[in-house]
């Protein structure tokens, strides 16, 4: 059962920073980030590989999910068993209310979903194992819902038998996350939009590098209708010579035709600067609330690294938080209509070039999920409302457990407390095969900007051998 009721126009309401109400409901919430991609398994193959210890990254919503939902009981199901000395340090220093934790291996939840389909009059009780992790998650309550990163196939079978209802439906779930239905609206409403053109299939990238490289482009990007985290984006750089751009793999089409942008850069076709701000957002089944906007840190292959707010050129820029939230009030009443609920972001692309006074603004995706940046904003709006916040995702040169690390930050006086309005907050820590600490998110929490960086350098510098930014 869907939970999402149409509204003919949803309110749009700026919250100028503050937090939004969120959801007064008791949630199950399915940490399924294996499910991302909806079934395209090669493409789910290669997130895995490439982002490295992806089962320990759902615990980044244990510090959050009761600030998401008011509760009682909700339960976090993740994949892997989350570090117990991070855990007491959210719940006893922070003072957090941390979610009921169960442990359910991504395999083990797709069989699951299965076998459910496989034998749909037979209760959930008869196909668990009685010591099953699920055994234990009671929903008699009414007001019990489910949720996940996405709404995959497999959550709504298990939500009806858990007897809860899902925030979103997979089709809502599917459509928010998709580039190509959001390029389309764009082009429909005549908002902005980077010169794109449709790919059915890798026979196809040749005529569409001829038709950008006409306008003036050396370079391409290809996106598949659903990405993340990169995968599902690649480069194609001198489009002149159509004989030697790199293949495209074929699971970029699993969800259709592929998007081929033009790749705007400082120095060509008069861009003089690029920024990557996001607006983020939280929907309910009557408002759209833009509650935080941020700047994307990225890679030098357009990878997220990490977020930071407020950006630090806004104030330089008087014009462009209109622009986005002109251009918000739009595209975030297009998601409510898709059925989708719950926190998304926006993600722009704001171009300067020579001799204009204002920048061009195009939204880059929409991303309908909990995202990096909800961690952050959700944490520091709840213990610094006003202030500024900084996450980055970093890798450790020398890997450490999870209690040397808190205590280093401890004993350099670093480690962020209740009420003490700034200082470094780890929100998660990634582990090895050996079971130590080798990346983590860290939040850098202050009164400004300025602060935030500065916590960073010098936790750095409490790290031995320090640490090196890696993508989330």
């Amino acid at each position: 059962m869907n939970s999402s009721a149409h509204v003919d126009r949803p309110l749009f309401v700026d919250t100028r920073g503050q937090m939004p109400p969120m959801w007064p409901r008791r949630a199950v919430f399915f940490a399924n980030l294996l499910a991302l991609f909806f079934g395209n398994e090669e493409q789910t193959r290669v997130l895995s590989e490439e982002v490295g210890e992806l089962d320990s990254y759902s615990a980044r919503l244990i510090p959050i999910l009761n600030i998401l939902f008011e509760g009682p009981d909700n339960v976090l199901v993740v994949e892997r068993k989350p570090d117990p000395a991070l855990c007491r340090y959210l719940s006893e220093e922070l003072g957090l209310e941390l979610p009921r934790i169960c442990v359910l291996p991504h395999e083990h939840y797709t069989r699951l979903g299965k076998l459910i389909a496989s034998r749909p009059d037979v209760p959930l009780s008869e196909l668990l194992d009685a010591d099953d992790p699920l055994v234990s998650i009671s929903t008699s309550s009414d007001n019990a819902w489910a949720d996940g990163y996405v709404t995959d196939e497999v959550l709504p079978r298990l939500a009806d038998r858990l007897g809860c209802r899902t925030i979103s439906s997979t089709s809502a779930s599917q459509a928010g996350n998709n580039k190509g239905l959001l390029q389309k609206f764009l082009v429909d409403q005549n908002l902005p939009t980077v010169p794109t053109e449709f790919a059915g299939g890798p026979d196809e990238i040749a005529a569409c590098a001829r038709s950008l490289h006409s306008q003036g482009f050396d370079s391409a990007v290809v996106r598949s209708q659903i990405g993340a985290s990169g995968v599902g984006m690649m480069k194609l750089s001198g489009l002149g010579d159509v004989d030697s751009l790199a293949e495209v793999p074929r699971y970029f089409f699993h969800e259709g035709p592929c998007l081929v942008q033009g790749w705007l850069s400082p120095g060509r076709l008069g861009v003089e600067q690029i920024r990557s701000p996001s607006t983020q957002l939280f929907l309910d089944e009557r408002h759209v609330y833009a509650f935080d906007m941020t700047e994307q840190i990225l890679s030098e292959h357009n990878i997220h690294e990490g977020n930071e707010s407020p950006p630090p050129y806004l104030d330089e820029m008087p014009g462009l938080r209109e622009e986005t939230m002109r251009q918000a009030e739009t595209v975030g009443r297009w998601l409510h209509e898709t059925g989708y609920r719950g926190t998304a972001s926006i993600d722009w692309l704001v171009v300067e070039r020579e001799g204009q006074t204002e920048p061009e603004v195009y939204v880059c995706e929409i991303n309908a999920r909990v995202t990096g940046a909800t961690y952050p904003s959700l944490l520091a709006k709840h213990f610094h409302p006003e202030g500024a916040w900084l996450l980055r995702n970093l890798r450790l040169a020398h890997p450490v457990t999870a209690s040397k690390l808190l205590k280093t930050l401890e004993e350099k006086g670093h480690l962020f407390h209740l009420g003490s309005r700034r200082g470094v907050l780890p929100l998660n820590f990634n582990f090895g095969s050996d079971g130590l600490v080798h990346k983590g998110q860290f939040i850098c929490i202050g009164d400004d900007s300025q602060e935030c960086r500065r916590f960073l350098q010098v936790a750095e510098n409490d790290m031995p051998g320090g640490w090196t930014a890696d993508r989330d």
